[in-house]
């Protein structure tokens, strides 16, 4: 089993990665808002299956064909930086929506919200760095088997993913009608929200930089 410090060092980045708007955050905030609870929990689920199919994977093996084939993680690195960096232009470009701000989508069924779900977190490079690159760090040989500790770590990673979602998924209605109501606060959203996702994806985009040139 994992150490106690490395269970808590892992929940903590966890919640600040969740908390860190990007694509499921942004998917399950739009389907809850206009199509709502159900829809959005529905959508969640299939996140919830895209982490376990990460965790499982990186797990099994993923890492070591990382390890040994190196361009394949550059490549996703540099796909997911252009994909936070796309997502953040959508924001700030004239006439980007704020993350809370209501707007019309069409009804979608519950299978294909969950498949949206699951699709669009498999896309999400945040999950695949989590699982490749993060957890391995609070892995110590001498706390028992690595595979354990890999799916233990996972756990703590994928608990507070869900728990925080669906809390922002309960509150994005109120959030959306607060936010509504005053103008000012959703260009500020809008701004920031475009802001954090084109830091990260700066950060994620020198990181494939330096990796090149290393």
């Amino acid at each position: 089993m994992p150490h106690d410090s490395a269970l808590i060092g892992m929940a903590v980045i966890a919640l600040g990665m969740v908390l860190t708007p990007g694509p499921n955050m942004m998917y399950l905030v739009s389907r809850s808002i206009s199509q709502g609870r159900t829809a959005g929990l529905v959508s969640l689920c299939g996140t919830g299956v895209g982490f376990v199919i990460y965790l499982a994977m990186a797990n099994l093996g993923m890492a070591a064909v990382f390890a040994v084939v190196p361009w394949l993680y550059i490549g996703l690195k540099a796909v997911g930086a252009g994909y936070l960096f796309h997502l953040a232009w959508q924001t700030l470009k004239p006439g980007g929506h704020s993350l809370f701000e209501t707007r019309r989508l069409a009804l979608d069924s519950r299978r294909r919200l969950f498949r949206m779900g699951l699709t669009t977190n498999l896309l999400n490079p945040k999950a695949a760095i989590m699982y490749v690159a993060l957890i391995p760090q609070f892995i110590h040989p001498s706390a028992g088997s690595v595979v354990v500790q890999g799916f233990v770590l996972g756990a703590v990673q994928i608990s507070v993913s869900m728990v925080v979602n669906a809390a922002i998924i309960f509150a994005a209605g109120a959030i959306a009608m607060f936010m509504k109501n005053r103008p000012s606060w959703v260009k500020l959203q809008r701004w920031v929200t475009g802001a954090l996702l084109g830091a990260v994806g700066a950060k994620l985009a020198v990181g494939t930089f330096t990796s090149t040139t290393a």
